[in-house]
């Protein structure tokens, strides 16, 4: 199994979970369970099976029940990036957490639910790294691959890995998981104040920085109270 290149990976969890009203109308989204565990617990428990010790998690919206919950962790060791005066977005997040992170780190959305290939997902994102061509690595599904996703897909990828957005009135092949491998270089430069990662993105594809791998498993999109039904049923089998 190929070694991972970082110890440490950034959990968003600090955004207002607009699309999941009304179950975050008194909890914030990463504590709707799904198949019996609190969303970011299907996250924080892949990353203790891919042997990533340490979390930095960033907060918001009802931090007090996000924050409570993750420290009760053992693996992976939490660390709480308060944004509580401020929302900051995801692009923002990154920043403001950055002096937390080693470099390079992994990247995951606190609602994020997949299923591995025959690769475990972090592995596969190691096993890609070339720092010195990128600047951000994403974990990419095909359409087959992605369960209550209904959208015209995020980005088309060339040969070398190397990915660039949808382009008008076409269907893009790949979705993004919202799990990522980022260097540090792709927060330099980066504006005050909440952004989104599109942004650090964008700059990075005009370089021809920003690739992706493929991913070979199941990625759930578990956006809304209607995506939760099928996802449980998808992973118990029901």
């Amino acid at each position: 199994m190929t070694a991972l290149v970082s110890d440490t990976a950034m959990v968003l969890a600090a955004g207002l979970g607009k699309r999941m009203r009304p179950l975050t109308a008194a909890q914030p989204k990463p504590m709707v369970r799904v198949a019996g565990k609190p969303l970011i617990d299907h996250a924080l428990d892949r990353l203790a099976e891919a042997g990533i010790a340490k979390a930095v998690v960033n907060v918001h919206y009802l931090p007090d029940a996000v924050e409570a919950h993750v420290r009760s962790r053992a693996v992976p060791a939490v660390t709480i990036s308060d944004e509580r005066e401020l929302l900051l977005e995801t692009g923002g997040g990154l920043v403001k957490a950055q002096d937390l992170l080693p470099d390079p780190f992994f990247c995951v959305n606190s609602d994020n639910i997949w299923l591995d290939g025959p690769r475990n997902a972090f592995h596969e994102l190691s096993a890609t790294w070339d720092a010195e061509r990128m600047d951000a690595l994403l974990l990419l599904v095909p359409h087959t691959g992605a369960r209550n996703f209904a959208g015209k897909g995020d980005f088309h990828m060339d040969g070398k890995g190397r990915i660039t957005r949808r382009r008008s009135g076409r269907i893009a092949p790949f979705i993004f998981t919202g799990v990522q491998l980022a260097s540090k270089r792709l927060l330099e430069g980066a504006p005050e104040g909440p952004f989104s990662t599109n942004l650090l993105w964008d700059r990075a594809i005009e370089r021809g920085r920003l690739c992706g791998v493929a991913f070979s498993g199941q990625w759930f999109e578990v956006g809304s109270p209607a995506a939760i039904a099928p996802t449980e049923a998808a992973l118990t089998g029901g």
